[in-house]
């Protein structure tokens, strides 16, 4: 059996159980889930409450709706004001059916297909350093691009851009994002090669998830106490961001979120992707447990060592050795902890791989209680 630093202090026994949310839900969380959203989201503990379960009703309804709406479809939102799920339809025709799903709609003018289409036109290009990310925006109905600057390659590769389909640019000052992996220090959890740290994603049937920047295939993995842990089964970055380390000598795999003290650990009961617009939390070694929103899904990100494609934003903060941490919503898995720009006490954005995709790509089964 592995030594364990920490003590799981989450059982099944010990989630707390809200209100139904519409018939058949029953919407689980963690003890501490609650206060930790509410200092982090700065609303109240009952706001909290009230979030947790519509959100988790939105991610239920979307795969609902998006499946009434068929080719009409034009991508899917939380809405925090409404606590409702929007759906974007290129035929109103659709509208009633949808609705009928407990969603609400609006029209836009391109339907999801297209606008992934334009997305993936611009993905072929090669984008200097100074263009941070672009995704496809169903609530603008076109692809948003951040640049830091204008200079003359930014407007080639923009002018490009727009020759594949509609185009938002938004200027910012934020530093460029960059992967969380960093050099051995103290503490936890998991080092690769004895020289570099990351964080754990999710517990899966024989070992773990996490970033693929993080580690090669065959890379040697070891625990916090130093003992042998297991090794990188599969990795692939830049173009994706993720990895499964296969683990063994008594180590074993439980489905929990570490807490750190600030809250206790999180159960993981499932992988129910969340609309955008959704509370988020994440755990990692460095900085520990941050709570935010999703902003965007399938956003390219071109980091220095390449583009990292299928990307989901978020305003959660997050420092190198956080890389590879668990992002949950509620009780459900979302993804690992790819890279960003700022710090948790100055502010910043993350991006996370989805964990489905992960899952998808390995053939792996989530460990949940």
């Amino acid at each position: 059996m592995m030594r364990l630093r920490r003590t799981l202090s989450m059982t099944v026994a010990a989630a707390a159980v809200l209100a139904m949310a519409p018939p058949a839900l029953a919407v689980t969380y963690s003890t501490g889930l609650v206060d930790a959203m509410a200092k982090d989201l700065d609303i109240s503990t009952g706001q909290a409450r009230t979030l947790i379960r519509q959100e988790a009703t939105a991610a239920r309804t979307a795969p609902r709706a998006e499946r009434v709406a068929g080719e009409a479809f034009g991508g899917s939102w939380f809405d925090p004001a409404s606590g409702r799920l929007v759906v974007g339809l290129t035929d109103q025709g659709r509208a009633d059916a949808v609705r009928a799903t407990g969603a609400d709609t609006v029209p836009v003018t391109l339907s999801a297909r297209q606008l992934d289409t334009v997305k993936t036109r611009i993905d072929q290009q090669r984008a200097p350093a100074a263009v941070h990310s672009w995704y496809a925006d169903p609530r603008t109905g076109s692809v948003v691009i951040t640049v830091d600057s204008h200079t003359a390659d930014v407007t080639a590769f923009l002018t490009a851009a727009r020759a594949a389909g509609p185009v938002t640019v938004r200027t910012t000052t934020a530093p460029r994002p960059r992967t969380f992996a960093a050099g051995t220090v103290g503490g936890d959890p998991y080092y690769i090669n004895g020289n570099t740290r990351c964080s754990i994603g999710f517990s899966v049937a024989g070992g773990f998830v996490s970033a693929g920047h993080c580690g090669g295939v065959g890379g040697n993995v070891v625990g916090w106490d130093g003992s042998q842990m297991g090794t990188f089964a599969g990795s692939s970055f830049p173009g994706n961001d993720y990895a499964f380390i296969r683990t063994g000598w008594g180590w074993w795999n439980v489905g929990v979120v570490l807490g750190w003290g600030q809250v206790p650990d999180q159960v993981v009961r499932g992988s129910w992707e969340a609309p955008v617009g959704s509370s988020v939390c994440r755990s990692g070694s460095t900085t520990h447990w941050h709570c935010g929103q999703i902003q965007a899904k399938n956003e390219t990100v071109n980091y220095q060592q390449g583009a990292f494609h299928g990307a989901t934003k978020t305003s959660v903060c997050a420092e190198p050795g956080d890389s590879g941490g668990s992002f949950i919503t509620g009780d459900q898995a979302q993804g690992v902890t790819s890279g960003g720009w700022g710090t948790c006490s100055g502010g910043g954005q993350t991006w996370f791989q989805p964990v489905n995709e992960i899952l998808s790509a390995y053939g792996l089964r989530l460990s949940t209680l």
